[in-house]
């Protein structure tokens, strides 16, 4: 996460050049580029050496105009209340862009997860729902794993919620594992959206997929099922991925002639993505610095870790064969980096356009829980591709018939859904 770059200011100038380019009413646009509601908390928890640590706790409530509120919850030792703002901000745009009837929110624990033990997760995971639960819930705001989270930990949050409430509640959280009301094909989901979306922009553009050489930033659930899929589903080849190094504390870059094996680095690292260096190296790894799959020859470049990282300097360092970015992580590229890649021709498919995969298929882990009937994996993913293909569309022709930017479509596509939801609703009227 870059210190240099405040991810809501981004968020909100993002937000504010489509909504001149829009002529949006002033009034409109200063509800819209603020969340509704946001919460701060201290939470608690007796550490296994018998200490009692307090950590800060956030959720912010973007707007729910279509729907309950949907978004993850961050454990990051960097978290800030403008980073969940932010991240709020664009799951509201995810989510509408995706066409599923939510809205956006984002959640956070100022903490590093690597550092605790197991029982220690679990009672930071309960404190936190024991902090929010009244301000959540199925038809209210329903949280997911994110950064620095799991399934497991959805399944123990879940819990706590329906022990407070008094009833069995799976569709509070999504992202819980299989067989605790977990969908088939979650943990796909986002990276092969990432995938889906960058088929359908190889189309536009005219690229074989199976000649394409992507390079990819990151090595957590995300980058491993794109990097997965770009091979399995494309026939592509992914020259190298970069990872935060959790014993280390740096980042690194695995490469391999021919290209890497995303099952066998995904074999060899632990939850959090952090790969093991001394048996990558054994397999024939080459490790190079944390920048250098910026520089990669490739022509497809995807983004899968955190917000900030495609930027002013860094966007100078890629490779001039660099045809297509792929944003699988949310605020990857700053303003700055854009008009580099508006300049470089570069076709970019947007953050929330690219990633929104993980959030559907969170949208039909909440369907299935209603329905208490589960779907099989292949029923999950083909709906998935259908949904992603359908948003891919609906941006891009929006890009060529405004002439505008892909992001700036992106967002066009999004705010309309969203103002048009505020107005069916009553929200925009004099009455209101």
């Amino acid at each position: 996460m870059s210190g240099q770059i405040n991810a809501f200011e981004m968020a909100q100038k993002q937000f504010d050049t489509v909504a001149k380019q829009l002529q949006l009413d002033a009034g409109v646009s200063e509800v819209l580029r603020w969340p509704m509601r946001e919460y701060a908390f201290r939470i608690p928890v007796r550490m296994d050496d018998g200490s009692l640590k307090v950590f800060q706790g956030f959720r912010v409530q973007h707007n729910d105009a279509r729907g309950p509120n949907k978004g993850g919850i961050r454990f990051h030792p960097a978290e800030t209340i403008d980073t969940v703002r932010a991240l709020a901000t664009w799951m509201t745009w995810k989510c509408a862009v995706a066409d599923i009837p939510l809205g956006g929110g984002k959640g956070g624990v100022v903490v590093d997860p690597a550092a605790l033990s197991v029982r220690e997760k679990e009672e930071l995971c309960r404190g936190w729902v024991r902090a929010m639960w009244k301000n959540i819930g199925p038809r209210n705001d329903v949280p997911a794993p994110d950064v620095g989270t799991t399934p497991q930990m959805m399944g123990w949050m879940m819990d706590e919620y329906s022990r407070l409430v008094g009833e069995y509640t799976p569709g509070v959280f999504t992202g819980k594992p299989v067989g605790g009301g977990g969908s088939l094909g979650r943990t796909e989901a986002t990276g092969f959206g990432v995938v889906y979306s960058i088929r359908e922009a190889m189309k536009r553009i005219n690229m074989d997929p199976k000649k394409a050489v992507a390079s990819i930033q990151g090595f957590g659930n995300v980058a491993q099922y794109a990097s997965i899929g770009f091979i399995e589903i494309l026939g592509g080849t992914v020259a190298c991925v970069s990872c935060y190094d959790r014993h280390d504390k740096k980042a690194y870059t695995y490469s391999k002639k021919g290209g890497i094996d995303p099952h066998f680095l995904k074999s060899i690292a632990d939850q959090y993505g952090t790969i093991d260096k001394a048996k990558a190296q054994d397999a024939g790894y080459q490790v190079g610095d944390a920048d250098a799959w910026l520089s990669a020859e490739a022509d497809v470049l995807i983004p899968a870790a955190l917000e900030g990282q495609i930027n002013g300097d860094s966007i100078q360092k890629i490779s001039k064969g660099v045809k297509l970015m792929a944003e699988a992580a949310n605020g990857p590229t700053t303003p700055e980096a854009d008009e580099v890649i508006k300049k470089n021709k570069i076709f970019d498919i947007p953050d929330f356009l690219c990633n929104s995969g993980g959030v559907t298929c969170s949208y039909f882990e909440q369907v299935q829980n209603d329905m208490n009937f589960y779907w099989h994996k292949d029923e999950v993913l083909e709906k998935l591709d259908q949904k992603m293909t359908s948003a891919f569309h609906s941006v891009v022709d929006m890009a060529e018939e405004r002439k505008v930017y892909t992001r700036d479509a992106a967002y066009m596509v999004a705010i309309d859904r969203v103002v048009k939801a505020m107005e069916l609703r009553g929200w925009l009227s004099a009455g209101a």
